[in-house]
């Protein structure tokens, strides 16, 4: 069974309008075609692979603005998008968000699923890739956490689906807000994001479920965050 893996991005009660929902989208974006070449062309949603592929969209703010003007892309006083990218049906790659909820209860979200086989899943599900896709997402969205996982592990360690912030994953994100980043055990690296935050990166190889030694590591690293108040649900901060 192939091990899936996704990056979140999360925030709370930041009520923001179409045109900065929308720059900030553009930024992402922008920065996300640096992390690798294979996420610079996307597309919308459509019924079919074929029909999809030939709905190219362009990241800039303008392009955003006229998809949140959308009915479908309102999500109650936010806005949302949905695009994908690949050049065939065993290769893609997906990034859901939205942007702009006021309501406490209500996060807002962009989440990249990568690629998973083929050799753009090797060379997309590394530490140095995944840990760039958390800092462009802390620099264009300025989230309150972040995390680059597996999901059999994150399924493995929590009971249900868990609230953002307060797990552990291969790679973390945590702003300013939440607190200082405690020393950790190595091979644990600990990166800052500007004046943003900090990244936090459990393994330099592929962190895996199947592997114990990850998994105890994990484990040990969720005991020394908790302690240190930095995992627990998220709150409505004014981040930016």
């Amino acid at each position: 069974m192939i091990e899936t893996y996704y990056a979140g991005s999360y925030w709370l009660a930041r009520p923001e309008a179409a045109p900065s929902c929308a720059q900030r989208a553009e930024r992402f974006f922008h920065l996300l075609g640096h992390c690798d070449p294979a996420w610079t062309r996307w597309c919308e949603k459509a019924d079919s692979f074929e029909e999809a592929r030939q709905r190219q969209f362009t990241t800039d703010a303008a392009n955003f603005q006229k998809l949140f003007a959308q009915r479908e892309n309102r999500v109650s006083s936010g806005f949302s998008f949905h695009l994908w990218t690949g050049e065939n049906l065993e290769e893609t790659s997906v990034v859901d968000g939205s942007c702009g909820h006021p309501s406490p209860h209500f996060p807002s979200v962009c989440v990249l699923k990568p690629y998973e086989e083929g050799r753009l899943g090797e060379r997309v599900l590394t530490a140095p890739v995944l840990t760039e896709v958390l800092r462009t997402m802390a620099l264009a969205w300025d989230p309150e956490w972040g995390v680059a996982t597996s999901e059999a592990h994150r399924q493995m360690a929590v009971k249900g689906f868990p609230d953002p912030g307060t797990f552990v994953g291969w790679v973390m994100y945590f702003s300013r807000l939440r607190g200082t980043v405690p020393p950790l055990p190595a091979p644990v690296r600990i990166e800052p994001v500007e004046d943003k935050g900090t990244l936090v990166i459990l393994t330099p190889e592929r962190f895996t479920a199947s592997n114990p030694e990850h998994v105890t590591l994990a484990a040990r690293v969720h005991e020394l965050l908790d302690r240190a108040g930095l995992l627990r649900p998220l709150q409505p901060w004014q981040a930016g």
